[in-house]
């Protein structure tokens, strides 16, 4: 049985390390990126459906719920449909790189939001985890200035910064809401998680998020018709691959493995985006952007080892 655990594991890292390139690949066929985050959604909820209503079990975890537990459902999916929408959003002007490393943060911001409101304790080691990251964040927030002071020492420092990095910033920031609107979402889930199954919980809240995600749409006045063939295929292998067989191998994996093992494999996610977007895009992050990525990383590591552990 655990040799079925590592295997699903591995297919579980490596499909949701596909994510940010299906995305990149969808968005090429000039398909929106709300429209991106809409689809991934609602092709997943609906792909779960059957499923959920030929289990007796599963509806009536669903009938039994309070008119509170409901509520954090909504609220719940609200941030998961915000996660999505900022991060395929993020896409667009980052890399792949820095995208995935820093919406992969989830777990630093989990840490300080069950201190900020469910008044847990920060150990020393999420706090140094969370310094880290920070540090890191610096890092790529410098990425592309040297090149450009070489070049040209008479432009002042700040026309560089704004001029070359503008597009850089908000891609990481839309990485970090991403990262955030994730974390509020898993915190809001382990209330649920009491009184709902795996699959019920996901079909709901992933319900919940498209019909927000298609709310979205409307608003904003895009076509969901008019792209090509080839923009919709990346979006329906974005909601199998990286949403249903990804998101469902890790969670088997979890059933058998530490919880601490399937956590720090899944930071080996911005690495895989990272040399998949290389053959296929031919991007290649700056020197600035691989070290902070790879300091982001090491204080992911630090911070979830240690949570992680405490919960074992």
């Amino acid at each position: 049985m655990h040799r079925n655990a590592y295997i699903s594991l591995v297919i579980g890292v490596s499909a949701v390390s596909l994510a940010a390139i299906f995305i990149r690949l969808a968005q090429a066929q000039s398909a929106p990126s709300i429209l991106i985050a809409m689809g991934r959604l609602l092709i997943a909820a609906s792909i779960l459906t059957p499923v959920i209503l030929r289990r007796a079990d599963y509806l009536a975890q669903l009938r039994k719920m309070s008119w509170f537990e409901l509520r954090l459902a909504l609220i719940s999916g609200f941030f998961l449909a915000i996660h999505f929408f900022s991060w395929v959003t993020s896409l667009e002007h980052t890399t792949v790189l820095i995208s995935v490393v820093l919406v992969t943060t989830t777990s630093i911001w989990v840490a300080v939001l069950e201190v900020l409101f469910l008044r847990a304790y920060l150990s020393k080691q999420i706090l140094l985890g969370l310094i880290i990251a920070l540090i890191g964040g610096l890092v790529i927030g410098l990425s592309g200035i040297s090149a450009d002071l070489s070049m040209n020492f008479r432009t002042p420092f700040h026309q560089i910064w704004v001029q070359q990095n503008q597009n850089q910033l908000l891609g990481a920031g839309l990485s970090i809401l991403g990262a955030v609107a994730v974390a509020i979402y898993f915190v809001i889930g382990r209330k649920l998680r009491h009184t709902l199954s795996l699959t019920p919980y996901i079909w709901l809240v992933y319900s919940i998020a498209a019909f927000i995600m298609l709310c979205f749409v409307f608003l904003s006045d895009v076509s969901m018709i008019g792209y090509s063939l080839e923009g919709y295929l990346w979006i329906l292998a974005l909601g199998l691959i990286p949403q249903l067989i990804g998101h469902s191998s890790l969670n088997y994996a979890l059933a058998y493995l530490p919880a601490t093992y399937v956590s720090l494999s899944t930071q080996t996610e911005p690495i895989l985006s990272a040399i998949v977007a290389y053959f296929v895009f031919r991007e290649v992050p700056s020197v600035f952007q691989v070290i902070g990525g790879v300091i982001i990383m090491c204080g992911v590591v630090i911070a979830t080892y240690r949570k992680q552990k405490k919960t074992l």
